[in-house]
């Protein structure tokens, strides 16, 4: 009698607490951002607390960021985690919102109003400018910029991009330096493939880009692309590389003390720069039509404009010398020049995040929002996950790990009583109810769900993963059909 009591009693007591959280208790989380950042995230705190609702805001009426618009389209399975974050999306407590521009048609200071605690995941919408003379001429692009151009971004789709040159500089040794690299130098056959839009296969088709140079500041110890990479330039099919023996030398003494990962990329470049290539290897490259080139210790210091005074003839760059030991190394430029003939620029320095509310601490030399590990300074119960809180740094399994902490961090927050949950939010209610006044219809994952058939139904039939739309409206007509 007093075991069934006792049930009766914790039943009552659960479902008190039920009710409670189901209505005014419910934690109102909104995510703005769809990228790895925003999913991982959203994925957390699904995971960590069993009422919470995520409501994730996305700028474009598609999700992913991005996994969309960023990997390279020859690296599907990179991709593979769009799966997970679709089982994200279908979960009940989330809740996808395209097609909604935070800063615009709804204010951060109503999302604060209407959910009880807010991660930013936003990204990097904005590059890293050179600074030199001659910067703004025709032919000098971002590698976002041409990334955003073969990945379909609509920013982008109808950027001007001229392949009718020989030589292309490449500015910066990371991985989206040789993801754009490798996308000039790949045989056609390989990127009809890939889910490159038509118009852009079209235009690659007609290139008549034979050479790319990627240019650093230091030397062949600080490129910051990762083995995957270099693997793939080695082996790129009719194109070969063109090392200068004497900058790899030095590595042969430096290798065995680094760390393994790094030790290996390493190892891979000096093999590439130094040793006689396996028979099968070395025809390939003695055949091949194009090529590839590392240039170390340099800086570029002015763009020099051909006859018209319009268009780029080749980049002026500046001999460096290193000075310091190990990471506090860094590159002086010498006043010793040479100049590099090249019809085309892309600049890869970096990526920086932009402010979308004048309140939030954002700092405009990192492009990153200040924070404390993910908690964001001065404003309790906003968060940062991804770049716009760390800056462009890490592949997407960084990024998970940033998404999977900031979501952590933000139910620790709740269950400790740090972020009040006290009280109802009206959450995604709330803000459509403001859009609905700007007749704003926003974008669902149903909707994107019909976008997506529609992209792939037609890929299909051209013998690629996909064919993606790259006009706003459309999507939107779409996705609404």
């Amino acid at each position: 009698m007093l075991l069934r009591l006792g049930i009766s009693r914790w039943a009552a007591c659960r479902l008190s607490t039920s009710a409670a959280t189901s209505t005014a208790h419910v934690p109102k989380v909104c995510i703005v951002g769809s990228g790895p950042a925003g999913f991982y995230a959203a994925q957390q705190i699904i995971k960590s607390h069993e009422a919470a609702e995520v409501d994730i805001y996305e700028k474009l009426p598609v999700p992913f960021g991005l996994v969309r618009y960023g990997v390279a389209p020859d690296h599907p399975e990179v991709k593979n985690c769009i799966n997970t974050f679709t089982q994200t999306a279908s979960k009940n407590r989330v809740t996808f919102l395209g097609n909604i521009d935070i800063g615009s048609d709804v204010t951060f200071s109503q999302l604060r109003q209407a959910y009880h605690a807010i991660i930013l995941a936003y990204g990097n919408a904005k590059d890293r400018k050179l600074d030199i003379p001659g910067e703004e001429l025709s032919g000098v692009l971002s590698a976002r910029q041409f990334v955003g151009w073969y990945n379909g971004l609509p920013e982008d789709a109808d950027l001007k991009v001229n392949l009718d040159v020989e030589s292309v500089a490449v500015v910066g040794q990371g991985n989206v330096a040789l993801d754009v690299a490798r996308i000039l130098l790949t045989p056609m056959d390989m990127l009809r493939k890939t889910d490159i839009p038509e118009n852009v296969l079209a235009c690659l088709d007609k290139s008549q880009v034979k050479y790319v140079t990627l240019i650093g500041r230091r030397g062949p110890q600080n490129v910051a692309f990762t083995i995957k990479e270099l693997r793939e330039m080695v082996n790129l099919p009719g194109c070969r590389p063109n090392l200068i023996a004497g900058d790899y030398q030095h590595l042969k003494d430096l290798i065995p003390s680094l760390p393994r990962p790094r030790k290996r990329l390493l190892e891979l470049l000096a093999k590439t720069a130094l040793d006689t290539p396996a028979p099968a290897l070395a025809s390939a490259w003695a055949s091949a039509q194009k090529e590839w080139r590392l240039r170390f210790l340099l800086s570029p210091v002015e763009v020099l404009a051909g006859a018209d005074g319009q268009t780029v003839s080749g980049l002026k760059l500046a001999h460096n010398r290193l000075e310091g030991d190990g990471d506090n190394q860094r590159a002086v430029q010498t006043e010793e020049t040479e100049s590099l003939e090249c019809g085309l620029i892309l600049r890869s320095i970096g990526y920086k995040g932009v402010p979308i509310d004048s309140s939030l601490p954002f700092d405009h030399r990192t492009g990153t929002i200040a924070n404390d590990n993910g908690r964001v300074k001065g404003h309790n119960g906003v968060y940062v996950s991804g770049w716009i809180g760390t800056g462009p740094v890490g592949v997407i399994l960084s990024t998970m790990t940033s998404g999977f902490t900031s979501g952590k961090m933000l139910v620790a927050d709740i269950n400790s009583g740090q972020v009040d949950v006290s009280s109802a939010r009206g959450g995604k209610e709330e803000v459509l109810d403001i859009l609905s006044k700007k007749d704003k219809k926003p974008v669902t994952f149903s909707d994107w769900n019909r976008l997506d058939k529609f992209e792939t139904e037609i890929g299909a039939k051209l013998g690629k993963p996909r064919e993606k739309v790259t006009n706003i409206q459309k999507m939107i007509d779409i996705s609404h059909d």
